[in-house]
């Protein structure tokens, strides 16, 4: 970790938190950035700094929902502890959100563990990544050409969980938006939308936690498992850039959804999607 240098990880931690919410592939970006700045994507170390910005942008995640996680955490904690006799239950919408949360964790799982090593091979093709953003700006357009959903959580069904966790699992492939396809895809079936941007998050912490997690578990095996001479200070500083700068973007991507101006981004994934074609970046 002594090459990476604290501008680099400051670099890569606002990539990052930028990149992570808005809806234009935040893996894309890291991407483009760790070539700009002539680190390899491959290298142990860069596991562990990817993981660190990861792990950032779950707490920002927590930050900026805590207000209605901890709604959630009450509910879900009154729901348990209802008495099973008591006249009239509580209807089970914690657990509902939970089940939910499961049903679309599967897929993303499955995909990312039987295609992870397909989906990092493309991360050296600019064309793939480059097609991946041209892909997520029609996505977005989408969001804007569809209805407003007028689905409450409650008529959200399990099978239209399952398809927003494949589009999540799909969002492992380069340039494609974890974001975008998650709330387009609930967009799609009618949900209204701040609850698709809820739910895309609730199912996110999960998924960053666990493919999290395997970046740790891989560098640390690559090391002999005898310690990676990792430098605490370039981390902290790519921890806390991510960090500061996912709370801002996350809070900006919400208030597009809220505004329908989703779409706005998909210029933006065109552009870099055709200079990626082009060879420029």
């Amino acid at each position: 970790m002594s090459d990476l240098t604290y501008g680099q990880a400051v670099v890569l931690g606002v990539v990052q938190g930028l990149t992570e919410f808005l809806p234009v592939s935040s893996s894309a970006h890291l991407a483009v950035a760790q070539n700009r700045l002539r680190l390899d994507p491959a290298a142990t170390p860069m596991h562990v700094v990817d993981g660190v910005v990861h792990v950032a942008t779950v707490l920002a995640m927590l930050i900026v929902f805590a207000g209605p996680f901890r709604r959630f955490l009450v509910r879900l904690f009154a729901e348990i502890s209802e008495p099973f006799e008591n006249a009239r239950p509580l209807r089970k919408d914690a657990w509902r959100s939970v089940g939910l949360t499961v049903v679309a964790s599967v897929p993303t799982a499955l995909i990312g563990l039987f295609f992870k090593d397909a989906f990092e091979r493309s991360f050296g093709d600019s064309v793939n990544v480059g097609l991946g953003l041209v892909i997520t700006g029609g996505m977005l357009v989408m969001t804007a050409l569809l209805k407003r959903g007028r689905r409450g959580f409650r008529r959200f069904h399990w099978k239209h969980a399952l398809f927003v966790g494949i589009a999540q699992g799909i969002a492992i492939s380069p340039g494609i938006s974890r974001s975008g396809a998650t709330i387009c895809m609930a967009s799609f079936f009618g949900l209204r939308r701040r609850w698709a941007a809820e739910f895309s998050f609730l199912i996110a912490m999960p998924a960053i936690l666990g493919a999290t997690l395997l970046k740790f578990r891989e560098a640390w095996q690559s090391s002999g498992g005898a310690g990676l001479g990792l430098a605490p200070g370039p981390l902290l500083a790519a921890f806390i850039a991510s960090l500061v700068v996912g709370v801002i973007s996350l809070r900006l991507l919400l208030s597009a959804v809220r505004r329908a101006k989703l779409h706005y981004f998909a210029w933006y994934c065109w552009l870099v999607g055709g200079l990626l074609f082009a060879g420029i970046l």
